[in-house]
């Protein structure tokens, strides 16, 4: 039998009694079905979310943070219970699986406690019998997008701001990841969410939840992960009723290392940033600059410490690189290694597919390229594959230069010992996120958003609550 979505408080089937097969990256096995849902179930669910808006909005700052912590406390219990499911329909080894599903919950918490810290302002009024004060008010139906790679993350990133704010949800998860989000959404059931609140809805394709969303004028926001391109298609389609926008958008990221770096550490870092998600992340180092005087050292200590990192099935105990998300990405990630070898540069490591024994996935080998410059494609376009190209730099403004030439700005990164040095080029630098001698800067508590295509907005901290907030200013008369 095939899953459910879940709309009004209630486990639904699609209009159409359409489904859509879930397929495991490491096997190509269908693991399960889902719904595939129309635009009259994307209307059926925003429906439930204006209808449950009115009675949301008003509820107690401290019944919301109640019900957010509520579901944190589930969800933490669950977490290994819930990895399984992630890694057999996205791929990523289990440890990371558990990781994320913790991660996740860590911003139900956050956010729990953010409901309870949504502050209005009293300005002193420039006449004696007026008075003005300025609240707060949530800015009603949310439309959420979500990606494959962080499907549990990316979830409650999203939706647990605007639930604090006082906003109700309608979902669309990615295609591919559809099962994790199923579970998460059983945890705002068990923990006591009113009907119509959270809802969650499969399309396949999913441009039919991006039309039905852009043509309802009850949906007043969207907030999207993903491509660049579809970010810009929905933002022009949001102008037509001045829908509020908030994007997490492609990212392209330097990873810096100069002379004076700890090499050990920055090798450690550029794995862990590189290699992480079989490199499946928006934030993780697409272009590795490493100054002229050590990119030979390392490169060895790189390639030694890469060899060392095995492939497969991300249920199988010791695995770091699980396959990537399905066959087209193999395809794309193998054009890019193909244009930069044939453009000069060497295979240090790796270079294509590979397949662990028994197993008929979606694998590419993680990959060292050297003699890298940075017109090639694997520098201009970002990789989501576990691809390292090292291009050497020779001075600080040469590699700020080519750091900020892409159009993208989501993440950048910097290992040097200089502090003077890694100041300025954390100010000089044009990316919303600089990790400097850190190749892992996300936490809940920080805003995590792009500037130029990268996108428009942040999430995390209090700044996420933003936008899901109006302000409105009353200003008040005496009769005396």
């Amino acid at each position: 039998m095939a899953q459910s979505m879940y709309i009004d408080g209630k486990w639904v089937q699609s209009a159409s009694g359409e489904q859509f097969d879930v397929v495991n990256p490491a096997t190509f096995d269908v693991i399960d079905r889902v719904p595939s849902g129309n635009q009259e179930d994307v209307s059926n669910a925003v429906a439930a979310a204006h209808r449950a808006f009115s009675a949301w909005s008003k509820t107690t700052a401290l019944d919301r943070s109640n019900l957010l912590y509520r579901a944190y406390e589930i969800l933490l219990e669950r977490a290994n219970e819930i990895a399984p499911t992630l890694t057999l329909e996205q791929g990523k080894p289990l440890n990371e699986a558990a990781g994320e599903i913790k991660f996740a919950a860590e911003y139900l918490r956050w956010y729990a406690e953010e409901a309870r810290r949504i502050y209005g302002d009293t300005i002193p009024a420039a006449a004696p019998h007026k008075r003005i004060i300025v609240i707060r008010q949530p800015v009603g139906v949310v439309a959420a997008i979500t990606p494959w790679n962080f499907p549990a993350q990316m979830v409650t990133r999203k939706i647990a701001p605007a639930l604090a704010a006082g906003c109700t949800v309608v979902l669309k998860p990615s295609e591919y990841t559809p099962l994790t989000a199923i579970a998460l959404f059983s945890v705002f059931e068990e923990a006591g969410f009113p009907p119509g609140v959270v809802n969650l809805v499969f399309t396949n394709p999913g441009d039919v939840f991006g039309e039905a969303i852009l043509a309802d004028a009850r949906v007043r926001k969207i907030t999207f992960t993903g491509s660049t391109r579809v970010g810009k298609y929905l933002m022009k389609g949001a102008a037509d009723q001045v829908k509020r926008v908030s994007m997490e958008l492609g990212g392209n990221a330097p990873f810096v290392v100069f002379d004076d770096a700890d090499l050990d550490a920055a090798v450690e870092a550029c794995v862990a940033s590189k290699f992480r998600n079989a490199g499946q992340t928006c934030v993780c180092a697409n272009r590795v600059y490493v100054h002229e005087n050590v990119i030979e050292e390392f490169t060895e200590k790189l390639k030694r410490r890469v060899e060392r990192m095995k492939v497969g099935s991300g249920l199988e105990e010791g695995v770091d690189i699980g396959p990537v998300i399905h066959a087209g990405a193999l395809k794309r990630i193998q054009a890019q290694v193909d244009d930069a070898v044939e453009h000069g540069a060497r295979v240090v490591l790796g270079g294509g597919p590979v397949q662990p024994a028994g197993l008929k996935g979606a694998f590419f080998a993680p990959t060292i390229l050297t003699k890298v410059s940075d017109s090639m494609r694997v520098c201009q376009e970002e990789t989501f594959g576990p691809v390292a190209p090292l291009i050497p730099f020779a001075s600080e403004e040469q590699v700020v230069e080519l750091a900020n030439r892409v159009d993208y700005g989501l993440a950048a990164y910097v290992f040097t010992r200089d502090l003077e040095r890694a100041l300025r080029l954390g100010e000089s630098l044009e990316y919303g996120i600089v990790g400097l001698n850190d190749p892992l800067p996300a936490v809940v508590q920080a805003p995590f958003g792009g500037w130029k295509s990268s996108g428009v907005g942040a999430e995390g901290g209090y700044y996420g609550m933003e936008a899901f907030l109006e302000y409105k200013y009353l200003s008040i008369g005496l009769s005396r």
